[in-house]
Order: structure tokens, then C-alpha cells, then sequence
């Protein structure tokens, strides 16, 4: 058979977590559980259709950026659909600026999700919520002032807020960025969404408007937690439950991406909305999983972070590629042969794949090399073949062509690697191990150091690129 590069090219694309209630995305999903320690994603599902009893849950699922955490929370998305409950998944980092989060902004995109997600439900409709109403109007008139001030009268066409009658409120289509809001004919759902998405959008490309209504909103926390709780959630799942479901699940993807700058206090903007704050966050009344920062693991705050959700996050490590004294990882390799050749043959079985390896590499060994030079980490592996395609162009795909890009992505690495850090490489190559402190999570953060786990626990490695290196 003739394998169609171009679409073999796409279907690699690493940017895209595979969304397996497709089926064309389902045809290319590889189940690494099996090699990974535990079937994390069960984990979370029990907690929410077993172990709950109905009470609202909260979960925190961490790992390093680009393992597979998002295609992971997908399925557990689709499994939960499976069990009759209603899921609102979304990426935070498409509606929050990642490097100034506030709780607030966080509260504020889950409930424009859940708002939006009832909109789109036939029959799910809610009265208007007062408060949120009136939390909107506040924010809404304090954009409208601050925008009037920062053009100095120079923007002609600015519209006033007008209040009409109590739960109703528009914003004059001349506000930039804003436009117009009037839901005095919708329901309660379509007002938040309308609302918060309008807000919130313009705020997230202002730094001076995103601080401002900070200040504004900030203070205002608990009622926003008792006016969503109140307002939205229960209405919510009352609706659903009428309409046979068991209950509402929001997973917040992305949150592992917030930027790891010092907020004025002097924390870091993890330590800030996971520990300090992260009492808030478990305070919804809905089944919430977070995805979080995999640097708050090796942090000291660790234990304060566990205290604040009464429960340890769930970690997506590494798919082995070589077992903790050395050896090679059989079964973990298998699974990487198949993630790569399904992308390729997705309506094939897997021995027939692997029958068909000529056909995208020279040579089975070309395509283990790929395997376990990517360390297990899922995004990895994936650009390196995207790259090697782009260079070769062509079918199939040659050691030489895969060489010269592992080269190109070590000495591209090797730049931002200080002699303080090779050091604590060494280290951690020779211990297996990862201490606490903050060099060590910059390494991991940087994805210099990897995480397995095995029947004994976590152990670490070196990214395998690295390993090759002289400074080794």
C-alpha cells in the first residue's frame, strides 16, 4: 500500500491532544496505562461515579507539559459521558492570560463554560441570576470608566452603561473590544456566557483593565463562589437531572501552564492559586479536576497544597522506554511502535502494523531509535518525527534524516543549560532521584529531567537527547 505522507504528517501534529469521542481521533489513541503504573484516568472517574455518594468532588491531575495529559482528560471526558453525566472541558489558556491568573479569572471561565454548555442543551434554561447580574453590571461600568479615561474623550462613539431593570443590563456597542450586551430576553445561561465571555475578553488583552477589574472582583470572591454555586450550579444540575443525568463534571485544562512568576507578595503564581488560594478553588458545587503545575509537586508547599484539597494530585508520568537499572522496557516500547504506526495505519490491526514498518521507515531500528530517544514523552515524539518529515519529505523516512534532527534539538537544548545544571544532571543520572528544591524544578519544568513510575514508586531520568551529549 502507498501511505499518504501529507496525511501521515498531520495526523502527527503535536499540538493536537486526540479528542477519542471522534472516530477518526479513536482509531489513533494507544492506551499506555498499562506502562505507566497505574490507570490514572479510572482513578479520577471512580472518585466521581463510586466514591463521591453524590457529594461534589475535586481533583487536581498534573504531569509535564505535552505527556498526554489533555488526549488523558479527553477520555476521561468521553467515559464520563458513557456513565450519563455532563461534562464541560475546556482549555483555560484560550480564555486566561497564563502569566496574571487570579482565582476570580478562574471562577469566572468556569462558569461562562458551564453557562455555554447549558445553552447548547434543548430545554435547560434558568431564570437570571441576580447577583452575577449585578457583578457583571459592576465590571461592565468599571471597563466602560476606564476605557473613558485611557482615551481622554479622544474615542468618539463611547456608550454609556445603561441599568434597566433588575437582572437586566446592556453595554453600548461603542465600547472597544466589548460591543453589546442586552439578554433582557434571554435566559439566565446566555446572560453569563454573553456577559463574562465580553468582560473577560477585553480585560485579557489589557494588563492596566485585567488589574482593575482584579480589584474589583477580588474582594468579591466568596459571592462569586455563593452566586455561581447558588445561581448557576444548582439550577444546573437540577435541569440535567431532569433530563436523566447523574451530574455535572467541569475539567479545567491547561492551569499547568500558568507562568511561575512572583506574584507582589512574593509566592509564585502557582504556589499563590494552588495553595493560598486553593480552598476557593475546591469550593464549587460540581465535580471539578484541575489540571495543575508539576513543579508544586517537588515544592515545599507540597504538603499545604494536599491540606487545601484533602487529596494528592493524580501524576501522568513518563511512557518508559527504559526500565529504572537500565534495561530496555519491552512493553513500553510496543506501546510507542503502536502510538507512531496507528497514525499511519489506523484501521490496521497491530501485528499487521508492525508488518507494515517498511513502508514509513528504512528499518525497524529506525523507528526504535525514534522511540526511545523521545524518553516516553508523547509531544516529543511527535515533533521530532513532524521535523524529520519536513526535512526528508519523502517516504521512507531515513536514520540519517532522524540523526540529524536529534543533533539539531540537542544543540538546541544544550543552549539554555548552565554548568550549575549539567551538574545536577549528573546527579540525577547517577541517584534517579529528584530533590525539593527549586534548581531541580526548573529542570523538570524545563523537560531536562523525566518522571517514571514502576511497582517501587517514582524514579527520574535524563531526557534521553541529553544523555548523548559530551558533557555526559
Amino acid at each position: 500500500m502507498t501511505l499518504d505522507l501529507l496525511k501521515f504528517y498531520e495526523a502527527m501534529d503535536p499540538t493536537k491532544p486526540l479528542a477519542v469521542e471522534n472516530p477518526d481521533d479513536k482509531k489513533y489513541y494507544i492506551d499506555l496505562s498499562s506502562v505507566r503504573g497505574s490507570n490514572l484516568i479510572q482513578e479520577l472517574k471512580d472518585k466521581i461515579t463510586f466514591f463521591s455518594r453524590g457529594k461534589p468532588t475535586c481533583q487536581m491531575f498534573t504531569g509535564h507539559i505535552g505527556c498526554g495529559k489533555s488526549t488523558e482528560l479527553l477520555v476521561l471526558k468521553a467515559q464520563l459521558e458513557q456513565e450519563n453525566f455532563h461534562v464541560v472541558y475546556f482549555e483555560s489558556s484560550q480564555y486566561l492570560e497564563m502569566g496574571d491568573v487570579d482565582v476570580s479569572d478562574i471562577l469566572l471561565a468556569i462558569a461562562r463554560q458551564v453557562s455555554e454548555s447549558m445553552t447548547n442543551l434543548d430545554k435547560i434554561e434558568i431564570e437570571q441570576p441576580k447577583t452575577l447580574n449585578s457583578l457583571l453590571r459592576g465590571a461592565a461600568r468599571l471597563l466602560q470608566t476606564e476605557i473613558e479615561l485611557s482615551a481622554q474623550a479622544s474615542l468618539p462613539g463611547i456608550g454609556k452603561v445603561a441599568a434597566s431593570t433588575e437582572g437586566e443590563f446592556s453595554i453600548a456597542a461603542g465600547i472597544p473590544g466589548v460591543g453589546q450586551l442586552n439578554a433582557s430576553h434571554d435566559d439566565g445561561f446566555s446572560l453569563v456566557a454573553l456577559g463574562i465571555g465580553k468582560i473577560t475578553a477585553r480585560a485579557k488583552n489589557s494588563p492596566e483593565l485585567r488589574s482593575k477589574l482584579r480589584e474589583y472582583l477580588e474582594p468579591r470572591t466568596k459571592g462569586i463562589i455563593d452566586a455561581i454555586n447558588q445561581e448557576l450550579l444548582v439550577a444546573a444540575q437540577a435541569k440535567l437531572k431532569q433530563q436523566g443525568k447523574k451530574g455535572l463534571v467541569v475539567i479545567v485544562d491547561n492551569l499547568d501552564r500558568v507562568e511561575s512568576v512572583k506574584k507582589p507578595t512574593g509566592r509564585t503564581q502557582p504556589e499563590y492559586l494552588f495553595v493560598d488560594r486553593g480552598e476557593q478553588l475546591r469550593q464549587l458545587g460540581c465535580h471539578v479536576v484541575y489540571t495543575m503545575p508539576l513543579g508544586l509537586i517537588f515544592s515545599n508547599e507540597y504538603g499545604r497544597l494536599t491540606e487545601r484539597f484533602g487529596i494528592d494530585p493524580k501524576v501522568l508520568p513518563m511512557v518508559p522506554v527504559r526500565l529504572r537499572e537500565g534495561s530496555e522496557c519491552d512493553a513500553g516500547m510496543a506501546l510507542l511502535r503502536q502510538m507512531v504506526l496507528a497514525r499511519a495505519f489506523p484501521d490496521k490491526s497491530p501485528q499487521q502494523r508492525l508488518d507494515l514498518i517498511g513502508e514509513v521507515f528504512d528499518h525497524g531500528d529506525t523507528l526504535d531509535r525514534l522511540c526511545c530517544v523521545s524518553g516516553g514523552h508523547v509531544r516529543e515524539l511527535l515533533r521530532l518525527l513532524n521535523e524529520w518529515i519536513e526535512q526528508e519529505r519523502k517516504l521512507p523516512l531515513s536514520h540519517k534524516g532522524l540523526e540529524h534532527v536529534i543533533r539539531a534539538r540537542r544543540n538546541q537544548m544544550k543552549l539554555a543549560i548552565d554548568e550549575d545544571e549539567w551538574h545536577l544532571l549528573r546527579q540525577v543520572q547517577k541517584r534517579k532521584q529528584v530533590r525539593g528544591d527549586g534548581a531541580y524544578q526548573i529542570l523538570i519544568r524545563s523537560r531536562f529531567v523525566y518522571e517514571y513510575r514502576d511497582n517501587q514508586g517514582s524514579w527520574f531520568d535524563i531526557n534521553p537527547i541529553l544523555i548523548e551529549a559530551e558533557e555526559f
